[in-house]
């Protein structure tokens, strides 16, 4: 078994924990458990205060997806939103879908998406789990150093856009004075008086209020599609989660829009192999690779909004196709093609209590601070998720209106047989479905506890036959890797391969241990 040299030691507790990518939101978190709350709570509370100690990932204008353990059954959340009525083809002018700016915002899903898991697992009143993000924006924090750093870049890329639209993001998060460093102090009163607003509403105002009536008439004044009838119109759904096997365990995702059907293809894939006892060796290494491309290749092409497109989930998960798929992987690095079933910005936490509830919560802007686009008087950064529709004519996620589009944020859960393990996430765009893929197997066949498992070196595919690997892995690997015909790129950035968070249960005492990604500013906070 291959044990890595850890910065931070795996957290045990048996109260209740916390875990996620900002300490400050993690020990708002552990309060709320403190005071009473449950799981759900916590993870609410958490995800309010990430909006605002770290936006340059995530913000009140993000999307949502979460799985939630009630104790006896898992439960899946869609909070992702829809495309404005008006984003056609001809509103893109002949241009493609723009990274930045109104045209690749959908429709908010977050504030409704706490409210919704609140209104059915909460138990504390729904205004008390905004109370310790409104303390933080309306106070100010420091940046801690992750942060600094992602933040500067943000203002850096930021620089170059120009418009109406654009003008109070410079306002909020690049005010006059403040330099992007760690310990510098940032405070949003604004963000703070629309945190209270979603709390007293329960979320409403957000979609039906004040709040829309702001967001519609900056949409209207400086050229976006979004309308008080999109957001008006807008719902979470609760859906069913889907899995594959390895051994006698399962991994857990959100099913389409999201991505985690990639992850799930990858795994069900590799469960046919039979993989080396060594984590790093080589063929092992291959092998899970050359699997995580396939299942991209069908992601790229199957997932979309299943209200508009039919995405053939069972069909892909079959037996008989994953093991057609699996008969493609040789000695050799494959270019992907999808098959035929039928013949960067995000943030993620993990919160569990005493009595058994879970939860595995994802919510992001995409792209760091997402669109740039802020509303005025709100704090409110809208996401610019709308970026990853299709333009490819006749493609299940082709752009269209009132449709979600393919989303990359997934949120992972781990059992065995009939028992929970506990949720786990690995953020970071297109990384999500291999950060899942290597963290389950690290787990389940290499033995490693929580923190050895997000602190082992992981390996990125990116196109074509090109591998990033993080320059820990070794260089015989990568080597070896390139004599079975892979690009391989060694990356010196640790933000290029996601931010883990992982909390497991003992089903036996209840005793909860979890791990926080080394490559960021996360804590693992319990009691």
């Amino acid at each position: 078994m291959t044990i890595y040299s850890s910065v931070r030691q795996p957290v045990f507790a048996r109260q209740g924990m916390v875990a996620t990518s900002q300490p400050l939101a993690a020990q708002v978190g552990l309060h709320v458990l403190r005071e009473g709350g449950n799981a759900v709570d916590a993870a609410v509370a958490t995800a309010a205060a990430l909006t605002v100690v770290e936006p340059t990932s995530n913000g009140i204008g993000s999307d949502l997806f979460a799985l939630v353990w009630d104790g006896g059954e898992l439960h899946g959340l869609n909070a992702s939103g829809r495309s404005p009525a008006r984003l056609t083809r001809d509103a893109l002018g002949g241009q493609d879908m723009p990274t930045h700016g109104w045209l690749p915002v959908t429709v908010p899903g977050t504030p409704r998406g706490w409210a919704d898991l609140h209104a059915r697992f909460g138990r504390l009143p729904f205004a008390q789990l905004m109370a310790g993000a409104v303390h933080y924006a309306r106070s100010g924090y420091p940046l801690s150093p992750v942060l600094a750093e992602n933040w500067g870049r943000g203002i850096r890329a930021h620089r170059a856009r120009s418009g109406p639209e654009f003008d109070h993001w410079r306002r909020v998060f690049a005010p006059e004075g403040f330099t992007a460093r760690p310990g510098e102090l940032w405070h949003s009163p604004e963000h703070a008086d629309t945190l209270e607003r979603i709390g007293r509403s329960g979320a409403a105002d957000f979609y039906d209020g004040e709040l829309a009536r702001r967001i519609a008439a900056h949409a209207r004044d400086t050229g976006g599609l979004l309308d008080l009838d999109d957001l008006g119109g807008h719902t979470s759904e609760w859906v069913q989660p889907i899995s594959a096997a390895y051994g006698e365990h399962r991994l857990w995702e959100i099913p389409p829009n999201g991505q985690g059907l990639a992850a799930l293809i990858a795994l069900g894939i590799v469960n046919g192999l039979t993989l080396p006892d060594h984590r790093d060796d080589p063929d092992g290494l291959h092998a899970q690779i050359e699997a995580m491309k396939l299942g991209f290749a069908d992601a790229h092409r199957y997932v979309a909004d299943p209200q508009h497109s039919a995405v053939p989930v069972d069909a892909l998960l079959s037996p008989g196709y994953l093991s057609a798929r699996r008969d493609l992987i040789g000695k050799q690095a494959l270019d992907p093609q999808a098959g035929d079933p039928n013949s960067h910005g995000t943030v993620y936490l993990a919160a569990a209590d005493r009595d058994g509830q879970m939860v595995s919560l994802i919510q992001s802007n995409y792209m760091g601070f997402g669109s740039g686009v802020v509303v005025p008087g709100t704090g409110i950064a809208l996401q610019n998720r709308g970026h990853n529709f299709s333009m490819q004519a006749g493609h299940p996620n082709e752009i269209a209106p009132c449709k979600r589009p393919y989303h990359t944020i997934i949120p992972g859960f781990l059992t065995r047989g009939d028992q929970p393990v506990g949720p786990f996430g690995v953020m970071g765009g297109f990384m999500q479905p291999q950060g899942h893929l290597q963290v389950t197997l690290n787990t389940v066949r290499y033995g490693l506890n929580p923190q050895q498992a997000l602190d082992a070196p992981r390996w990125q595919w990116t196109g074509g036959k090109t591998v990033e690997v993080e320059h820990e892995l070794g260089a015989f690997q990568a080597r070896a890797l390139q004599a079975r015909g892979h690009d391989v790129q060694v990356q010196l950035n640790p933000n290029a391969f996601g931010r883990g968070q992982i909390i497991w249960r003992d089903p036996s005492t209840g005793v909860l241990v979890g791990g926080s990604e080394s490559r960021t500013d996360g804590q693992v906070a319990a009691y």
